[in-house]
């Protein structure tokens, strides 16, 4: 699978789900329990400028950059920027292998932008969730960010970075189980569709 195309398509799931976000609606609670919406779409955006500046300049500074005050916006601009700076890496060789410095350790290029994919449509699935709308992950996508996702994700990260894994049916499709094994219930919305901190769980 080709990380770049892996980053667009989590790209393009996420930019839709941003897309629900309405006026007024960025105390809603998440699926992330420790932030609302808007610091939630504050953290993708973050996310985002990370990756752009490991794509773009080769290293990943670890404090965040100054927030935005339209984080929809920011995020807008930001995807977009992101995908310009892929494009223009892609087209110089070996672009794939190409060292990356993330706080001091080296990690090839390819490996970021797969790590960065799962990122960015899992908190676009959170994105969703917190607006009320039933979107589900692009089955293909959720099939091919699931050994990412399996390979990144340690027993220590759990309860510091992600919870613990949801059970899940068998049969459940691709998006149910990426969502599930870092630590969300998939199904239906349980937020209510006006502003607050209000979970149905």
């Amino acid at each position: 699978m080709n990380s770049g195309e892996l980053l667009e398509r989590s790209l393009a799931y996420a930019l839709g789900s941003v897309a629900t976000v309405v006026p007024g609606s960025l105390g809603r609670a998440t699926p992330c329990a420790q932030w609302d919406l808007g610091e939630l779409l504050r953290h993708l955006d973050d996310s985002v400028d990370a990756l752009y500046e490991g794509v773009a300049g080769g290293s990943v500074g670890l404090c965040p950059g100054r927030e935005a005050a339209d984080p929809v916006c920011a995020f807008r601009e930001r995807a977009g920027a992101l995908l310009g700076a892929w494009a223009v890496a892609a087209g110089e060789v070996p672009c794939a292998d190409a060292p990356v410095d993330v706080g001091g350790q080296s990690l090839e290029l390819d490996v970021l932008a797969a790590v960065g994919a799962v990122e960015i449509a899992v908190h676009g699935w959170d994105v969703a969730q917190a607006c009320g709308r039933p979107r589900p992950l692009p089955p293909a996508l959720a099939a091919d960010l699931f050994p990412v996702a399996r390979c990144v994700v340690a027993d220590e990260d759990r309860g510091v970075r992600f919870a613990e894994p949801v059970g899940v049916q068998p049969r459940s499709c691709p998006g149910d189980r990426l969502v599930a094994f870092l630590g969300r219930r998939p199904g239906p919305p349980r937020f209510l569709s006006g502003a607050g901190l209000v979970c149905l769980s």
